[in-house]
């Protein structure tokens, strides 16, 4: 692992606590192992799922989560796999959202379970203020169908083994 800071080391082990007792249900989130085999606690590997009753539904989309030296000052760098086809995700796969904005909404005290949870949300209930990747947006505003069949496609891509 990388040299963290005692602050984020702290804060990184007390998530990993508080989410092992309070995960919301079909949600994962776990340290990645270094080159080394060590837990590095700045990297998570997790699966956020479609949210029920939504055209994600039945998706288990992968989500890294990576923790810089000055989290929870600042907030950790949210991405979806590259290309991830949504209007707030960049194309590198970057989500857009205020929360993990630190000119926006974010707070230090944000965890990484209301992270999570704010990413399955946006999901579904998109920010057209915000757009972060210009085809999904316009399919989005401009052609709802095209959109939705684009979206079904994703959910193919990462199937829900629930």
């Amino acid at each position: 692992m990388t040299s963290v800071s005692s602050v984020t080391l702290n804060r990184l082990i007390e998530e990993r606590k508080a989410w092992r007792k309070n995960r919301p249900f079909g949600f994962t989130a776990k340290p990645e192992a270094g080159a080394d085999g060590e837990v590095d606690l700045t990297k998570w590997s997790c699966i956020v799922p479609g949210k029920e009753g939504t055209i994600w539904e039945g998706a288990a989309l992968p989500v890294t989560i990576t923790f810089t030296n000055q989290y929870p000052a600042k907030p950790p760098r949210v991405a979806f796999p590259k290309g991830f086809y949504h209007p707030n995700i960049y194309p590198s796969g970057t989500v857009c959202l205020s929360i993990l904005n630190e000119d926006e909404q974010w707070r230090p005290s944000i965890t990484l379970r209301q992270i999570l949870l704010g990413v399955q949300d946006l999901l579904n209930n998109p920010n057209e203020k915000s757009p972060a990747q210009s085809e999904a947006f316009m399919d989005y505003t401009n052609r709802r169908k095209k959109y939705e069949a684009r979206v079904k496609e994703e959910v193919k891509k990462y199937p829900s083994k629930v």
